[in-house]
């Protein structure tokens, strides 16, 4: 049953799916290559460094400059960490223990 977020729908659901389906870094180039514009991918990767730099408890002026990141973005992401659904900090502390483990 999709609970009332909008975004919970069958279609986001087959592209969850997809993603959950790939198995190796170079599978995620592809399939990213041809979902996304380049700006896109760009765009999610500076939004996931700058939430790392935040659970690190970096100030927005060195998330800026190491980032490449706008104010308006950085403060967008740490509402998500601070009140959202915790996807920042589970899927950053997860890679974490991956490399802490050698994976």
């Amino acid at each position: 049953m999709f609970e009332k977020n909008p975004r919970h729908n069958a279609m986001t659901d087959a592209l969850f799916d997809a993603i959950l389906s790939l198995e190796t870094r170079e599978e995620c180039y592809q399939f990213f290559d041809d979902l996304c514009t380049v700006k896109e991918i760009a765009d999610m990767s500076q939004r996931l460094e700058a939430a790392k730099l935040l659970l690190q408890g970096k100030t927005y002026e060195q998330i800026v400059k190491s980032a490449e990141i706008s104010t308006a973005t950085i403060s967008r992401i740490n509402r998500c960490i601070q009140y959202g659904s915790g996807g920042y900090q589970a899927i950053i502390e997860r890679v974490q223990e991956k490399e802490r483990n050698g994976r």
